[in-house]
């Protein structure tokens, strides 16, 4: 399983809470190079504007699933087929292989992002997202219960 068909998992397994995939998601988005998340149940709370025990319940449910894990207090891991996605690329249709038979050609994020900002028919937005330390912007909003919106 890569992140994408973890994805896919989720939103099925997570359709009637879908809360749980709210906080995967900022979970996926707050990584460190390599994998750990450096955040207490508090942190997140304050940065999705819900409280703490709303938080410790998900973290409950991710790890009861798999998907994440406590390395220690303050430090979690998501399993890495939950937010990695690299492999092989088959060619397109017309396409020629350029390596070995049967392999197709390896694809790393860090190639793509670049391959990305050195294109000059990139969209603008595009290539913004996918500058180094790209910052994206949040709207949030109180709803009068505690929930952050957008």
């Amino acid at each position: 399983m890569d992140s994408l068909e973890f994805m896919r998992w989720a939103a099925v397994r997570y359709d009637d809470d879908r809360f749980v995939l709210v906080v995967l998601f900022h979970l996926m988005g707050s990584q460190k190079p390599g994998g750990l998340i450096e955040a207490t149940h508090e942190d997140v709370a304050k940065a999705l504007g819900y409280s703490r025990p709303h938080i410790s319940r998900v973290f409950n449910v991710l790890e009861a699933d798999g998907a994440l894990r406590k390395v220690q207090r303050g430090l979690y891991q998501l399993n890495p087929a939950a937010s990695l996605r690299g492999g092989l690329k088959e060619p397109r249709k017309g396409e020629k292989k350029r390596s070995k038979t049967g392999m197709g050609d390896r694809v790393e994020q860090l190639d793509l992002l670049r391959e990305i900002m050195e294109d000059p028919d990139a969209p603008e937005a595009f290539r913004a997202m996918a500058a180094p330390g790209a910052r994206l912007e949040v709207r949030k909003e109180s709803d009068g219960e505690g929930k952050a919106t957008s």
